[in-house]
């Protein structure tokens, strides 16, 4: 049985949650605050779910979903992520996080900065650009007429291959656009981030990124 470990637990983190437990996945949440705070989550959840502390959701997790604010991304655990596919769903606020000059001046993105943090992680750029509501009430089965499409970027080609099973499972096409440092294509503000769009509508929202 694969598990997903979570290393956060905020809107996104519990839609992801509930995703890979509807698909019969295994999840071990977490959060800064410390694994009680999730008592009431994991009791809603059932038994698929658990709560640990970041480190012991790091090193459950088959796949795990970084999903914490950009600015505390250095608080990762590095050590159990290490040889892991890992699901950045980060975004960068500078009102929330302050200012980061390398992403500000374009020299750095906000995955690229995650894996230069977790250099023996395999980082998959995902989830970033979808309400968390979104991530279930937008998906649908394989096959579906004008079924959204979900963008992906990572340097690691066998990766993205397990997080675009994983997206498809979750009920969501997908378009690859390439290495990480792509993943800026679909940041915040930028055409790709937020709406509902199909493959096509993806890719042609992408190129103007």
């Amino acid at each position: 049985m694969v598990t997903i470990g979570l290393i956060g637990s905020g809107h996104i983190g519990q839609a992801l949650a509930r995703q890979a437990i509807a698909h019969g996945y295994d999840v071990v949440l977490s959060n800064s605050r410390g694994p009680e705070t999730l008592a009431e989550l994991v009791a809603e959840l059932g038994p698929r779910a658990s709560a640990a502390t970041p480190a012991e959701a790091g090193a459950a997790g088959d796949i795990v979903v970084v999903t914490v604010p950009f600015k505390a991304y250095q608080r990762v655990p590095a050590e159990p992520l290490a040889g892991k596919v890992v699901i950045d769903t980060n975004n960068y606020y500078f009102e929330r996080d302050g200012h980061n000059e390398a992403i500000d001046e374009g020299r750095a993105t906000v995955s690229g900065l995650l894996q230069a943090h977790l250099p023996d992680s395999k980082v998959v750029k995902a989830f970033n650009n979808i309400g968390s509501a979104d991530i279930l009430g937008h998906a649908t089965p394989p096959g579906t007429a004008d079924r959204r499409a979900l963008p992906v970027a990572g340097d690691d080609q066998e990766a993205k291959k397990r997080v675009t099973d994983l997206i498809e499972e979750f009920g969501f096409d997908v378009v690859d656009v390439g290495p990480l440092s792509e993943g800026a294509r679909y940041d915040r503000d930028k055409p790709a981030y937020g709406p509902r769009l199909n493959s096509a509508e993806l890719r042609a929202a992408l190129a103007k990124g």
